[in-house]
């Protein structure tokens, strides 16, 4: 097994035209793969999209995080899904899982995020799409998950479609994108489309004497990302990051059913880039920040996971696990979803869009994304404005 370079678009190593074979990534066996404006790697242990590489441009950037012990070995008894953490990776079911659910004992974010993945098909097509399927046979509870990644020529765009089968029963998902941000304070803006709720995990998600610490006030309300409540009686501004060294938080936010397509983007504005993530809001209905910013000083964490953003898109009750999110909960009894019903005979199928796009300088964070003729807009809140081509009808497939 060869050791691939990923600090940007390999010039002497096919990755593309034809099947890829595996390679030590960052201390994991992955599979790469890439269009004209994507490198992309997938991990075969829990099937962990990343690193992934785009070109703007002249520039390329890398806006995904990869856990700073990659190469490290851990201690007997660590999840998989910490020794390959990085990227973007499913969840099913989503979180910690650690109260069984009527005899069913899933590791942290499932099968799916721990277990080896196998490479089924790659196909490239003539009008340039680029296509990698993997899968997986899930132990825990039997059923199947595909996994489809998609590239497109001329866009910096990543198509992500998950379909579970075979298995039945309620099921808590969602995809948990990482992202490493520029260690200067501030250094990019949180945008969100329009939610219904906001709020802080209600229980602890930190506690001092385990060696972890929090800053936000469990189970504060807000409407704003901009005023959250603070274990101090303070409040402070969440859209703006990195921000409270030393501290990890989680919060969720609750999106309208009604929008025709729900949001994430981060704006940096000093590299000049926007990511962001698209979904439809009935079927991911929320959206989990993990603020890690060196607040967990136990093991493999160690105060070394900093400047790092979890914008995890879910249908779950926060990171609590199966148990959480199909039994009721106080979200569920106010008529929010928190868990989706598997039928062994309709897959359920789960689509996910993710990218960057150039911005103009000025462009200070985004306010709003809205669909166009060739894919999206973003409108900044001083006005300005940039486009990236994607198809916004792939959510709908």
């Amino acid at each position: 097994m060869r050791r691939l370079a990923t600090g940007g678009f390999p010039q002497n190593v096919n990755v593309s035209m034809s099947a890829p074979t595996l390679h030590t990534v960052h201390g994991q066996p992955s599979w790469s793969f890439r269009s004209s404006h994507v490198l992309a790697n997938l991990t075969k242990l829990g099937g962990h999209l990343g690193p992934v590489t785009f070109r703007l441009g002249g520039r390329e950037v890398a806006p995904f995080s990869v856990a700073p012990w990659a190469t490290e070995t851990l201690a007997p008894g660590t999840p998989a899904l910490l020794a390959a953490l990085r990227g973007d990776f499913f969840c099913a079911p989503f979180g910690g899982n650690g109260t069984a659910w009527r005899g069913e004992r899933h590791p942290p974010h499932g099968d799916t995020a721990n277990a080896a993945w196998a490479l089924q098909s790659f196909d490239k097509t003539s009008n340039g799409q680029t296509t990698l399927h993997a899968s997986l046979t899930t132990k825990v509870r039997r059923g199947v998950v595909d996994k489809f990644i998609g590239l497109r020529e001329g866009q910096t765009v990543v198509y992500q479609r998950h379909i579970l089968s075979k298995a039945r029963g309620p099921m808590s998902l969602g995809h948990h994108a990482m992202l490493k941000f520029p260690d200067a304070p501030g250094s990019g803006v949180i945008s969100t489309s329009p939610f219904v709720h906001g709020q802080v995990l209600p229980d602890w998600f930190e506690r001092p004497e385990n060696r972890g610490y929090q800053s936000l006030e469990p189970g504060a309300v807000f409407k704003q990302l901009k005023r959250v409540p603070l274990l101090t009686g303070k409040t402070t501004d969440l859209s703006v990051y990195p921000a409270r060294r030393g501290y990890d938080d989680l919060v969720m936010l609750t999106a309208d059913p009604t929008l025709s397509f729900a949001w994430t983007a981060v704006t940096f504005a000093r590299e000049r880039y926007v990511y962001f993530a698209l979904r439809d809001p009935r079927l991911l209905r929320h959206t989990i920040l993990w603020i890690s910013n060196g607040g967990r000083h136990y093991a493999p964490w160690n105060g070394r996971h900093t400047a790092v953003l979890g914008l995890e898109d879910t249908t779950s009750y926060y990171h609590l696990g199966l148990a959480e999110s199909a039994a009721p909960n106080a979200l569920s009894k106010r008529g929010i979803p928190t868990m989706l019903r598997l039928n062994p005979h309709q897959p359920t199928v789960v689509p996910y869009v993710m990218g960057v796009a150039a911005i103009p300088i000025g462009f200070d964070r985004v306010s709003r994304i809205v669909g166009v003729a060739d894919g999206v807009e973003f409108i900044a809140a001083n006005g300005r404005r940039a486009r990236c081509v994607v198809d916004l009808g792939f959510l709908k497939s």
